[in-house]
């Protein structure tokens, strides 16, 4: 089973959060529901750096929510970004039935400002390497995050243009 960035976020969307090793674990359960498919441990590593490279997902840390012992020693998440359009592949439906996960619901504003710095990060990579394709998506991405969290990216945006004008 080779599942898309889309594919991964709608499963990850199933339980509103995955740990990467949930992740692969309800995929493999998928795919074993398809006529004993295998997944392809390579490749969905690719595609999961992909997916959090494209933020169709985005990792969020619950230990950033408070100071609990249970946050405190909790796994970061994947959880849907704001590219992502999240599909459940077939044979996915019945994952949360299968697997022992609760529903999870990370904070929005902890979130979006995880998802700020990665951006942040992303831009200044982006600019050092001086990857105009990547500086262009990166200015549409910044829309999308801002719609998708309580997020301004106005500095950074103007960053992006910038570096794509010079």
């Amino acid at each position: 089973m080779d599942a898309t960035a889309d594919e991964l976020a709608g499963v990850v969307d199933l339980f509103g959060g995955l740990t990467r090793v949930e992740l692969e674990r309800a995929l493999a359960e998928a795919a074993y529901r398809a006529d004993g498919q295998a997944v392809d441990d390579a490749a969905l590593e690719a595609t999961i750096d992909e997916a959090l490279e494209s933020f169709a997902l985005v990792r969020y840390d619950p230990a950033s929510e408070g100071d609990g012992e249970t946050i405190a020693n909790s796994e970061a998440l994947l959880v849907p970004g704001p590219t992502a359009f999240p599909t459940v592949p077939d044979h996915a439906e019945d994952v949360p039935h299968i697997l022992d996960v609760d529903r999870r619901h990370p904070d929005r504003e902890a979130l979006g400002e995880a998802t700020r710095e990665r951006f942040i990060d992303a831009v200044a990579e982006a600019i050092t390497a001086d990857e105009t394709d990547r500086l262009r998506t990166l200015l549409d991405v910044s829309y999308d995050l801002e719609a998708w969290a309580p997020i301004d990216l106005a500095d950074e945006r103007r960053r992006l243009e910038d570096a794509l004008e010079e």
